[in-house]
């Protein structure tokens, strides 16, 4: 992979991770399109990892908190926050791991990509028809952990947004946008980095000239993430979630006639 293709693929993994529009079923529809169908799944792990930077970077202090308080005060209510994000990964690491050759077949299946694009879209349009939340992250029970954590490991799924379908069902369950937002991303943490370590071993059958299209990608995916998150997070306060379902049902049509 060259790096140009790597700086591309790596801006579409940032503007797309967090958007709810499938980072995952964009890189699938781009290396299609460029003819790059068989790009090795690690390097989208990669592009993840980049993404993930920024989410550090955003919610840093609130890590730093949960981190402390694991340690110092494990029944506050920070504390109870890091055991639901722990709890709400048993259900993403399961699913990952049970249907993973289904995941892979899917990412070199552009169609499949295509109706998975259709239904993220469907539900998202759905949201509009919810009620205000009014709970924050400090209210989320084990059961909210479990339902979102399993909405996350369907997402894996390329062409199901992550952030789509987690932000969307917590806010389904009472959670205040911000709230819902937030939670979404900090339970992505373990995903992601879950992720990258069972692939991690791909990474030494690179050749050395493909480490440097990796660093790129990652560095492109990392600043981009950082401009589409604040995007996100304006969009979902402000209550036009919903309205990426237009894109994602167009995307949809498309790939289904031309991919």
């Amino acid at each position: 992979m060259d790096i140009l293709l790597a700086a591309l693929l790596g801006l579409v993994q940032g503007l797309t991770e967090f958007l709810p529009v499938s980072s995952s079923g964009h890189l699938v529809v781009f290396q299609n399109w460029l003819q790059e169908e068989h790009t090795p799944i690690v390097f989208d792990l990669v592009l993840h990892i980049g993404t993930l930077g920024a989410i550090i970077l955003r919610w840093r202090e609130d890590l730093l908190k949960l981190i402390v308080s694991v340690f110092t005060r494990p029944f506050a209510p920070e504390s109870r926050l890091a055991l639901w994000i722990v709890l709400g990964s048993v259900p993403t690491a399961l699913i990952g791991i049970l249907f993973e050759d289904l995941f892979e077949q899917i990412f070199h299946t552009p169609k499949m990509v295509a109706s998975a694009f259709f239904v993220t879209g469907s539900f998202l349009f759905a949201t509009q028809y919810l009620s205000k939340g009014e709970r924050d992250e400090g209210a989320i029970t084990w059961k909210d952990a479990l339902l979102i954590g399993t909405a996350q490991g369907l997402a894996i799924t390329p062409g199901i947004s992550r952030s789509g379908s987690t932000i969307a069902v917590a806010m389904l369950l009472g959670l205040k946008s911000e709230s819902a937002t937030k939670y979404s991303f900090l339970l992505s943490i373990p995903a992601i980095l879950g992720g990258f370590i069972l692939k991690m071993d791909e990474l030494t059958t690179f050749h050395s000239s493909a480490h440097q299209s990796l660093l790129v990608g990652l560095v492109v995916s990392f600043v981009s993430g950082v401009f589409a998150l604040q995007l996100l997070e304006k969009v979902v306060n402000t209550g036009n979630f919903w309205k990426f379902a237009y894109y994602l049902w167009t995307i949809a049509i498309v790939g289904w006639f031309v991919l």
